[in-house]
This record gives structure tokens, sequence and C-alpha cells, in this order.
């Protein structure tokens, strides 16, 4: 234990050090004083509290002592004692103030202090790199991003790679308007570090990437359309749209799905969906029978969503596969099981009216129509007589099953709300609420199946364009009924440590649990209704990393 006589004297001579630096004209010719400041450190507790403050204060005057410096400040972090490591943290970015060589080496060294146990050490860690930011906001971000790794350069360390991640997500860029300075230039800067980092990341990293960069003014409203297809790229490449399909791989399935997701607001926005359409055509679609049951309703409802925006060209070359989905879905007769899917026949029926709409004339070879556009592809001079027969006829059951459904669903309505009069517990009401919700849902449903399954009974249909039919689930997903259900959206939190918002978003096929909810309620009065979603927007496996969940 040091002398409290002999500490007292280390201090005076430290004041005396730091009192003749700071009336140097010329501090560089002050070496013995700055020589006895680095020694101070190797002292007393209070002299390396003190030698904390002096080192970085006088470090750009002595180039030539700058090794010896810097290590004998990075012995003051590793200390014991937590009020030396706390101001040897703090006094990390005057290092860089005039020698802004050092930075990367300094952001080097917090990132490693962001797993300090210490609150306190670890506000000083946060508080420090801010400095850095605010000092130079470009070369600090390179740094920080450098930990997060990409595929040719990965992290070496998990765990410091997921505190980075949470000091960005909670402490850069909730501050990006101060931050991100000059705006375009900085925006385009770290848009690039983000886009080299997707390389290898999971789902909710993604998720969480794309949603920062969406709040870009880069990407903005107002962004012309190659801002648009530039977000499409990050996101195709993410979806692996260039790889082989393998229908057992479910982590390629998952991201798939999620991806096309995350682009619905860019198609609506003017961005051409044509590469995810073109990999759904050729490598989806065509095994859509054997996909994992939970995740067929999940591509049906995407497949739904994209359907308005999509080119005629992409319709075209779409539609044939669509219409021998809704084929298969839609069965042909009464059997005695009346087996069918409602929800299936309520996606494939609004995607097939959307892409009918801009390729009409591709209808009449599929399903024995007579539109007659003047072009070679109309083949007015075949007969399709016999598709237009099958067609409507499993229009005419799908009809006639729907009508039976919707019969039982609204009997089961009226059961429900003797059983709301009649529940005494706040408990029983809530599970008597969530019935009502999924029949209502239900009877949506069968009315949007009601209303697109009319007019195609024509031989020259009208094929519906517009957003005249809300689809059920996003009919269900407004706010207006209040619901304890509310992670219904089955949707993991799109964030690294698990505390991001699990609320559903109104235009994004959520409604997992709900969904899954109604089909059993529709299960319960025509055997079909199976495929609920597990939930949307689920993280996928990081490849070549190792950080995957399901």
């Amino acid at each position: 234990m040091t002398d409290p006589s002999d500490e007292a004297k280390q201090i005076e001579k430290l004041y005396e050090f730091g009192e003749r630096l700071n009336e140097a004209k010329d501090k560089s010719q002050n070496v013995k004083d700055y020589e006895g400041i680095i020694e101070a450190a190797k002292t007393s507790l209070k002299a390396k509290q003190l030698a904390a403050q002096l080192i970085p204060r006088f470090f750009k005057f002595f180039p030539d002592l700058s090794s010896r410096a810097v290590d004998a400040h990075l012995d003051l972090i590793e200390e014991e004692e937590l009020g030396v490591r706390v101001q040897a943290i703090r006094g990390l970015p005057l290092f860089c103030k005039d020698t802004p060589e050092y930075l990367s080496k300094i952001v080097d060294i917090l990132v490693q202090l962001l797993a300090a146990e210490e609150i306190v050490e670890r506000d000083a860690v946060h508080k420090a790199l801010m400095s850095l930011l605010r000092q130079d906001v470009k070369a600090s971000l390179t740094a920080l991003f450098k930990h997060i790794g990409s595929v040719d350069e990965p992290s070496t360390d998990e765990f410091i790679r997921e505190k980075v991640l949470s000091f960005i997500r909670d402490k850069v860029f909730p501050l990006k308007a101060e931050l991100l300075k000059p705006q375009e230039e900085m925006e385009r800067h770290i848009t690039d570090l983000i886009k080299k980092s997707l390389e290898d990341v999971t789902g909710a990293e993604f998720r969480m990437f794309m949603d920062f960069l969406k709040s870009l003014s880069l990407f903005g409203e107002k962004a012309p359309t190659e801002r648009m297809k530039e977000l499409i790229g990050i996101i195709e490449g993410q979806a692996d749209l260039d790889a082989q399909f393998n229908v057992s791989d479910a982590d390629h399935i998952d991201r798939l799905i999620s991806c096309l997701y995350m682009a619905l607001p860019f198609f609506l926005r003017g961005a051409s969906g044509s590469k995810f359409l073109n990999y759904l055509n050729k490598h989806i679609i065509p095994v859509f029978d054997k996909l994992p049951e939970e995740r067929k309703l999940d591509l049906l409802k995407a497949l739904a969503e994209i359907s308005p925006y999509t080119t005629p060209q992409d319709s075209r070359q779409i539609l044939p596969s669509v219409a021998v989905l809704l084929k298969k879905y839609m069965p042909l007769r009464k059997t005695g099981g009346e087996e069918m899917n409602f929800t299936y026949v309520e996606c494939l029926l609004y995607t097939f009216h959307h892409l009918a709409h801009k390729a009409p004339n591709a209808t009449n070879s599929l399903c024995g129509y007579k539109i007659v556009t003047g072009q070679p592809s109309d083949r007015l001079g075949e007969d399709f007589s016999d598709c237009y027969k099958d067609f409507t006829e499993r229009l005419t059951t799908v009809e006639d099953l729907t009508r039976a459904t919707m019969k039982k669903l609204t009997q089961g309505l009226a059961d429900h709300n003797k059983e709301m009069a009649a529940a005494k517990t706040d408990e029983a009401k809530e599970k008597i609420k969530t019935q009502k919700q999924n029949t209502t849902t239900g009877l949506r449903t069968c009315n949007n199946i009601l209303a697109m399954s009319k007019p195609l009974h024509s031989k020259t249909p009208s094929f519906i364009g517009d957003k005249s039919v809300n689809l059920s689930w996003k009919e269900a997903t407004k706010p207006s009924v209040p619901s304890t259900t509310t992670a219904s959206g089955g949707k993991r939190p799109a964030s690294i440590n698990g505390s991001g918002n699990t609320a559903s978003k109104k235009g994004r096929g959520s409604g997992g649990l709900q969904n899954q909810l109604v089909n059993r309620a529709l299960e319960g009065i025509s055997r079909g209704g199976r495929g609920g979603i597990r939930g949307r927007g689920r993280g996928w496996g990081a490849r070549g990393r190792g950080r995957g969940y399901r």
C-alpha cells in the first residue's frame, strides 16, 4: 500500500509537470515533464487517475514518446480500480483530437471495452465512441463496421460483434440526423458500409439494417427509381436468387419469403419485382406441394400482395403457373369430403385477377376465354372449350362450398354473441372475442372468394385490376378492434438482442397466428383451411457464420 505522504508528493509532482506544460509556449521542449507524467502512471492510485487525464492532454506534442504514452494509458485501462479505468477510458478520444492517424486504433480499443460489465465503465465507453464519431464520423464508422465483418473479412469475435451491432443500433442510428453530415456524402458512406456487412448477417440483423437504410433521405419518398432499384438489389442478393433452389433448404425458403415481403414497399414505389417473380415461377411454384406446409400460405400471400405491381411481361410469364395452382386448389366437384383451403383459394384468385388484368388474352388458352386483342397470342382459332368447362365447374364448386361455409360461420357468430353474454370471467370473454374475430376474418375470406369468382364465369370476363377487393388478412390487421393477441403477426423481433417491435404491420402479410386460428375455424366447417403460418419474417441462418436461428 502506498504511503500517504509518498502519494501526496506524487500528486504534487504531477501538478508541477502539468502546470509547466500548460505554461510552456513550445511544449515539445518539456520532454522530461511528459516523461514524468508517463512514469507516474505506474505509481499510486490517485496519481494514476491524474495521469489518465494528463497523458492524452499533451500527447500530440511528443510524437517520439507516442508508443510509451499509449502503452502506459492502456495499462491504466486494465487497472483493477474502476475509477482509474473510467478516467482512462474518458481520455481515449483526446489521443485523436490532433493526431487523427490514431483514430482507428482507439476505436478498436473502445470496441473491445464494449464488453465491460460495470455500467459506469460501459457508459464511459459509449460516450468516448460518440466523441470520436463527432470528431470524424467517416473514419469512426469505417473502424466500427470493420468489427461487424463481411464474407471476405469475417469478424473473429462473435461476442464483440454483437456488442458493436447493439451500439450502432442503439446509439448511432438514432442520431443519424446529427452525425451524418454532410448528409448525402455520409449517407452514401454508411450505405456502402452496410451493404458490405450484409454479405453475412442473420435475419434480424438484415431487417435492422434495411429499416435504417429506408429511413435515410437517400432512399426517401422523393428518391429516384434508381435508388429503389439499389435497395431491391440488396434484398435480391440476400434472398439468394442466383442460387439453385433446394426444396429441403428450409433456411433458403424462410429467407426468400422474408425478403419478398421486405421488397413489397419498393414494388409499390415503382421498382421491378421481375427477378423475384422469375425465381418463384422457375423454382418455387413447380415444387409448391413439396414446400413445408407452414410456408405455403406465406408464399401465396406474398404472391397475392405483389401481383398488383407486376409488369404485363412478368404477368404473362407467371400466369400459367398460377392458373395451374388455382385449378389444383379449386375442387372439380363435391366429393363428400368437401376439402378446400379457403385462404389458398382467396390468394390465388386475387393473384389470378391481377395478373390476367395485365395479360388478359393469355387466359384464352388457360381457361377457355374469348378475349380479343388482335394479337396472335389470342389463339381464337383454337378450341379450348374443355378448359372453359373445367374451369367454370371448379368455380361453381368453390362457390357452393363457400356459401355453405358462410352460412355456418354466420351461425357461429350468433352463437359467439350468446356465449359472450353468458361469459362470467374476463378470460372467457377474451377467448370468445378472439373466436369472433377469427370467424369474421373467415367471412371476409368467403366474401372475397365469391366477389372474385363471379366475374370469371363469363366467356369474356372482366378481371379485377384495382383495390376493390381487400385481402382478408390485411383487413384483419386494422387496429380498430382492441385485442390481447398483439403479437399475432408471429414475427420475431427485428433486433439483435430480441428487444424489437413485434407488432404487426399492415400491408406486410402479417397475422400468422390469426390466420392459423381462422383456418382452424374454417376447418371445423370444411375440412380445408389447413396451412396456417408459423410467423412472418423469421430470421434465417447466416451463411458461413453459424449464427442462424429458426
